[in-house]
């Protein structure tokens, strides 16, 4: 009897060789030459923010899988390579950042989001990776490549479509980091969306980030801007904001 109790006391016992529960981040790099007032900052922040949750600082969590791609393209509907977690992992904040500028330079003309959020889907689906929790964070400015015209204002964001995301996971949430105010509510009213959610994040309160970094810590010490990361960026967000 008391070597059952043992063995049952044993099996009750957490496990720290446990597999953490999936989920799925892909970082998009708009490259476009709207963005190009604020794609240094974003650079640096991606570097910072894809370091931090690859080494879980902070209570940031771990991504299982992690692809970084770009937004836009030389014309419309051009398609980006999606680089694995394996080209960043085990990698310097410093160096992250060197790599991303040298893969994903800003030089084009197009920022076409409906072919990002289908070629991501497409990805998904041929990795296995459909019901798996999913945060896609767009660094971008969030202009269509559709200029408004006469006083829609909100047209060419009513044609965004998420429908690709839409019934690859339960948990499936999009977070547009670095638009204006104006852009940013154009999103949140416009851009249809049923399961997927969505949230935004004004560039002023992005340049914030970098008030956080103290000099002369490394980045483990950095506790402030891991804490900003997950209050700004990684927002447990609602169904729907409005």
């Amino acid at each position: 009897m008391a070597a059952v109790g043992l063995v049952a006391a044993v099996a009750c016992m957490p496990s720290h060789s446990e597999v953490p529960p999936k989920h799925t981040l892909i970082l998009g790099i708009d490259v476009s030459g709207s963005f190009r007032h604020s794609y240094d900052d974003a650079i640096d922040f991606a570097a910072y923010y894809l370091y931090g949750h690859l080494n879980g600082l902070g209570e940031l969590r771990i991504p299982t899988t992690l692809f970084v791609t770009a937004v836009g393209g030389r014309h419309a509907g051009e398609m980006k390579p999606f680089l694995p977690i394996h080209d960043f992992q085990g990698k310097s904040v410093e160096q992250i950042a060197a790599d991303l500028k040298a893969w994903f330079p800003i030089q084009d003309s197009y920022t076409d989001f409906n072919p990002f959020f289908d070629r991501t889907a497409t990805h998904i689906k041929r990795q296995n990776l459909v019901l798996t929790p999913m945060s896609i964070v767009l660094l971008s400015d969030g202009l269509p490549d559709t200029p408004a015209s006469g006083a829609d204002s909100l047209g060419p964001y009513g044609a965004i479509s998420l429908e690709p995301l839409e019934f690859l996971s339960r948990n499936t949430t999009v977070r547009l980091l670095y638009p204006t105010p104006t852009i940013a509510v154009r999103w949140e009213r416009a851009v249809e969306r049923r399961r997927v959610r969505l949230w935004t994040q004004d560039a002023q309160v992005m340049s914030g980030w970098r008030a956080q970094l103290e000099p002369d810590k490394p980045p483990e010490a950095q506790d402030a801007l891991w804490a900003w990361m997950k209050d700004n960026v990684d927002f447990r967000v609602r169904a729907r904001i409005l």
